[in-house]
């Protein structure tokens, strides 16, 4: 037998008190004055020797009843078969994982409901105990003192679903973090109540416990269940028009076992059902629809898809935004003034568009930041600070397409497009007019830009007298039919660079009065908008956004509903960077919810967000009990149970790690000792 407090065993000292009263008999002998002997006759004679043996029942059942009391306080087992040896230096510290996976169920109780009863079950054993710790997804600072059992288990009454997973091993980590701090001279005990998703549980196999504490590894699963989740959200344009068929794209999977047949899934813009499609998908499979829809005004629409799927109803919603009739901004910079002003008409012609055409010599190369396609045409030399403001703006994320002139300087465009990743331009002096070949339909560039009723033989081609020839760094999207490329679109950095093979002039070739002219403009302009994410989800570390011009003392907030935040962020220019915050960087009154956040500079709104959790929780699979066990077969210290749900866990663990408890025996012989007192007393005459 062992004892948990064996301090308590010091207050056996005090059975010397009724000891010294046994010893030391202060009562008075007290005179009797009879008028008749004769009364006497009806007392019972008491011999000296039962006299002495009823006080020493008394003294015995008073001394047993104090060493009975002591024995209970200082709290006697029987050790376990696993001599975990708990005492009062040792610290226990209690992982409950609380993510979004939790919210399944088993015979209608929640994961997380299992587990916060089959804790609460478990501290009965730590009663007394004042130094406890639990921890959860939250990772909140009141997490890291150590506690009562009485405050443990009020603050399992208010546990709540986080949005943030955690791997085991930054769990651990900050369970070692505490135990540095406050463990004493005791063996440490662990333990983790959670699913064990795979998707989140990180690399379980090279987690190594020190020796000094005992880890309990608790799986709550049952069968993987049913859960169908949005996977992503895409349009099949870089921009929504308004009072236009458009098409939005929805990829739908399914983590579960079995067969989803006919799920409905709704797709919502502003708060007004637009579209339904009905969806079936194959176990572990996935899906995509596609939903037409029109839009009515400008500016952010706020979009959602949702269906309903049980038990796990945190991932049936998906938001994003999108940015309906965005303004292109272009900029158009000309050295050899272009009597048909072609690209004038192209741009001037359509409100989707704002354009300005300046002389490249008197422009102000301020206006590049406030452009997203500048279009160079027949500049002669590319110099000076216009160059390095260019080649900074495409790397930025803008898009330039260059159109010769008709004797360029080569010295100055050689630089210029070597550093813009084109290589290989050399002069091509040519009198012979070479027709263009048919487009590839098949190129993403030309996917809507042809009717499928059109026969390629029915195009109507232009010709062409390049002036240059190159080696693109990208994709052909026009050729010659010499195979020299005549139009070439390739990439450097976030930005996009196209480049004509001649002047458009006529004299130079018919591209610019064909047919195939503005199609071709229009897509350049298109794909030179900076494409904004439709979501974002709550798990990546930092978001980049392109915001007007600040000043670097700006300061930009989330803001959704009455939850405002200041996340972490560093603006470079017209580029903001957020780190979205984590649980437990939130006060205890604000919380993350999926929805549309507000990004505010000086109160006003200047973009529309909108935030998802990741799916890694939708994603139902779990280690199961074996595969625990081999990922620490070679740690003595590591024990794994089979199931929480188990209703004799409790008892198997105080079996096998505490032992059996006899506090509750003593306290009964305690009373039990009282009772014989009283009774020794009241009727031993």
């Amino acid at each position: 037998m062992q004892f948990l407090f064996p301090t308590f065993l010091w207050s056996l000292l005090a059975v010397g008190v009724p000891i010294a009263i046994h010893l030391f008999n202060f009562r008075r002998t007290r005179r009797v004055y009879f008028s008749n002997v004769s009364l006497l006759k009806n007392v019972e004679m008491e011999t000296s020797s039962f006299r002495r043996l009823k006080q020493y029942l008394i003294l015995a059942t008073r001394v047993l009843a104090i060493a009975a009391l002591v024995f209970a306080f200082a709290q006697p087992y029987l050790p376990g078969k696993n001599k975990s040896g708990a005492n009062a230096q040792s610290v226990t510290s209690a992982y409950i994982d609380n993510s979004f996976s939790m919210q399944n169920e088993d015979n209608n109780q929640r994961y997380l409901d299992i587990a916060t009863a089959k804790l609460d079950q478990l501290l009965t054993l730590f009663r007394n105990a004042t130094r406890l710790q639990l921890m959860t997804n939250d990772f909140s600072p009141e997490e890291q003192q150590l506690t009562t059992t009485d405050r443990l288990k009020d603050r399992l009454t208010t546990l709540k679903l986080s949005h943030t997973p955690r791997n085991f091993s930054s769990i651990y980590k900050r369970q070692a973090n505490l135990l540095a701090r406050y463990a004493g001279s005791g063996k440490n005990q662990l333990f983790w109540f959670s699913d064990f998703q795979k998707s989140t549980s990180g690399d379980l196999a090279n987690l190594k416990i020190d020796s000094l504490n005992k880890l309990f590894i608790i799986p709550v699963q049952a069968s993987v269940s049913q859960n169908v989740y949005v996977d992503s959200v895409w349009l099949n344009t870089p921009f929504v028009r308004e009072f236009q068929n458009n098409i939005v794209y929805v990829r739908v999977s399914n983590a579960g076992n079995g067969d989803v047949k006919n799920l409905v899934v709704k797709l919502f813009l502003d708060d007004v059902q637009v579209s339904t499609a009905p969806v079936s998908l194959a176990s572990k499979g996935s899906a995509t629809t596609a939903f037409n829809f029109n839009v009515r005004g400008k500016g952010f629409k706020r979009g959602r898809v949702t269906f309903d799927d049980l038990p796990i109803t945190f991932d049936n919603e998906y938001f994003f935004v999108l940015n309906a009739s965005p303004v292109i901004r272009v900029l158009h910079l000309w050295g050899q003034p272009n009597p048909t002003r072609s690209v004038e008409k192209v741009f001037s012609n359509d409100s989707l568009f704002t354009m300005r055409s300046l002389s490249a010599n008197n422009a102000d190369i301020g206006l590049l930041k406030q452009s997203d396609l500048v279009v160079l045409e027949s500049v002669e030399r590319i110099e000076g600070a216009m160059r390095s403001e260019i080649e900074n703006f495409t790397k930025r994320g803008g898009s330039v397409l260059v159109i010769p002139p008709s004797n360029p300087d080569m010295a100055s465009y050689g630089g210029f497009m070597s550093a813009l990743g084109i290589n290989g331009l050399s002069e091509r002096p040519s009198d012979e007019a070479i027709p263009l070949a048919n487009p590839e339909r098949g190129s993403p560039f030309f996917s809507d830009v042809f009717e499928q009723s059109v026969r390629q033989e029915n195009l109507e081609l232009p010709v062409s007298r390049p002036v240059w020839q190159w080696q693109p760094g990208g994709a052909k999207l026009l050729s010659l039919r010499s195979g020299d490329v005549f139009l070439s679109q390739s990439t450097i950095q976030r930005g996009k660079v196209y480049v004509m093979a001649n002047p458009l002039s006529e004299s130079f070739g018919s591209f610019a009065q064909n047919a195939l002219f503005v199609p071709v403009m229009y897509k350049i302009a298109a794909q030179s908008v900076r494409e904004q994410r439709t979501a974002y989800s709550f798990d990546e570390n930092t978001v980049a956004l392109t915001v007007p011009e600040s000043s670097q003392n700006t300061i930009f907030k989330l803001k959704k509903d009455k939850v405002e935040l200041i996340p972490v962020q560093r603006l470079n220019g017209n580029q903001l960077t957020l780190e979205l915050p984590k649980s437990n960087q939130l006060d205890s009154d604000q919380d993350l919810e999926a929805g549309y956040y507000e990004l505010q500079k000086d109160g006003q709104p200047v973009q529309l967000l909108a935030l998802n959790h990741d799916n890694l929780e939708s994603q139902l699979d779990y280690y199961t009990p074996a595969e625990l066990r081999s990922f620490f077969a070679n740690q003595p210290n590591v024990q794994v149970f089979d199931n929480v749900a188990d209703g004799d866990f409790v008892k198997e663990f105080q079996k096998q790690n505490i032992g059996t408890s006899l506090w509750s025996y003593f306290l009964w012989a305690a009373l039990l000792f009282l009772l014989l007192e009283i009774l020794v007393i009241r009727f031993v005459k």
